[in-house]
């Protein structure tokens, strides 16, 4: 058996795929530890894992908005959500995350750290206990630019004329440049723990012997080779322990749209609001699910529609015609998985990215997130008339299907636990 330390922030809609992958290795007789917020000790022993408390690192006690350490639905000025992503979590705080990390390695080995792909600080601890480490990105890439995709953030789609190209190196630089202003906060933190300072920011996730991408490349854009340690291992689609069934009130034929806009508290109250408005005198039944963080939300809710705090998209998106989201990347790749269409209302995040690859393959449209009543009317009416966009989402849901091995992430964490220390404490 091999002893996995996870290392993971609370950001809504990437833990229960990491805890995913956590009952993966325990299902195959491993035994893991995962250093999280308070607010997964449930989950994270529920996974069959042992839980322990980031102590020095930013801890969130709950899931109410007011105690989320990120607040980036605060940013005014253009990228200014990745600033605080960058302040307030991969890089202003990787020393006490390190210090926690190597806390942990210190009380109780381990073969193996899986970080999350935004925490920089226990990879940090990993390097300088002679760890090997992977980075989990349960999404498409952030903090390992991939030579040829578009950078992430503003959702690109594959640049194809002289504008574009220029347009892409301009945000790839924009988003380096922000990177390495931080270098010395990072550099500092390295020397905490006696490493040596690094010329670029992006080193340090390169650092680590893997980079796991809990995506599918069928999804992803196409790139003719991806870095060395980069690999895809395919979606974990695990949902939260909090999820529950759901029983339809209506006993009709109109089609289900599924109204699903983050797990975590991103402002969204007035983009859900006018989505039950717009859909009010639309032929369909809608159903909304808040979450944890919106639950007992005051909503004007129309005679055809229901608001419920904590069902399962996996039971909802089985009947549903259709999926309104915010474009996180879990409930992207499920509502692809039941070859549903998708009207993706980015909020931030990687949820511009997620919906850029929607909209490439036909699978669905995007609208800003102050879209008016009217334009989401017309959109809702559109994705559900038109065949072609249910038809693109269901090839696209067979191909993620088709490419990504079933036990990709596990066998590549099982090689990452055999190998000698990791080539970054060379």
């Amino acid at each position: 058996m091999g002893e996995f330390l996870f290392a993971v922030w609370e950001g809504g809609g990437n833990v229960a795929p990491t805890l995913g992958a956590v009952r993966r290795l325990v299902a195959r007789g491993h035994r893991v530890r995962v250093l999280a917020d308070d607010t997964a000790r449930t989950e994270v022993e529920a996974a069959g894992a042992l839980f322990r408390p980031w102590r020095s690192a930013p801890n969130r006690p709950d899931r109410r908005p007011e105690t989320c350490y990120l607040q980036d639905w605060t940013a005014k000025d253009p990228g200014g959500e990745l600033l605080a992503l960058l302040d307030r979590v991969t890089i202003g705080p990787a020393a006490a995350h390190a210090a926690d990390t190597l806390a942990e390695l210190r009380r109780a080995p381990a073969d193996a750290v899986v970080s999350s792909d935004l925490l920089f600080g226990p990879l940090i601890a990993a390097e300088a206990a002679s760890v090997p480490a992977a980075v989990l990105a349960v999404n498409v890439s952030v903090m390992a630019p991939i030579p040829g995709m578009p950078p992430v953030g503003p959702g690109m789609a594959p640049p194809r004329t002289p504008a574009e190209h220029a347009m892409a190196a301009e945000a790839a630089a924009w988003f380096a440049a922000r990177l390495n202003e931080r270098l010395p906060v990072l550099n500092a933190a390295r020397a905490g723990f006696g490493l040596a300072p690094l010329a670029d920011a992006f080193d340090q996730p390169r650092r680590a012997a893997m980079t796991l991408l809990a995506t599918s490349r069928a999804f992803d854009f196409d790139v003719p080779a991806l870095p060395d340690g980069m690999r895809y291992v395919g979606p974990l689609l695990d949902e939260p322990d909090w999820a529950r069934g759901w029983t339809a009130p209506w006993r009709d034929a109109r089609p289900l749209v599924l109204v699903a806009m983050s797990t975590t508290f991103q402002d969204q109250v007035g983009v859900i609001q006018r989505l039950l408005d717009a859909a009010a005198t639309l032929p369909v039944r809608v159903v909304a699910t808040l979450g944890p963080a919106l639950e007992g939300t005051a909503l004007r809710v129309p005679c055809n529609a229901a608001v419920i705090a904590r069902g399962s998209h996996d039971a909802l998106m089985a009947e549903a015609a259709l999926v309104v989201t915010h474009g996180g990347h879990g409930t992207v790749m499920r509502a692809l998985s039941h070859g549903r269409p998708l009207l993706c209302i980015p909020m931030g995040r990687d949820q511009n990215d997620n919906a850029a690859r929607v909209v490439t393959r036909g699978a669905g449209l995007r609208l800003d997130r102050d879209a008016p009543e009217e334009a989401l009317r017309a959109a809702i009416a559109t994705l559900l008339d038109d065949p072609r966009h249910a038809a693109a989402a269901a090839a696209l849901g067979e191909a993620i299907a088709a490419t990504d091995p079933k036990d990709a992430l596990v066998e590549a964490l099982e090689e990452l636990a055999a190998r000698e220390p990791c080539r970054c404490a060379a």
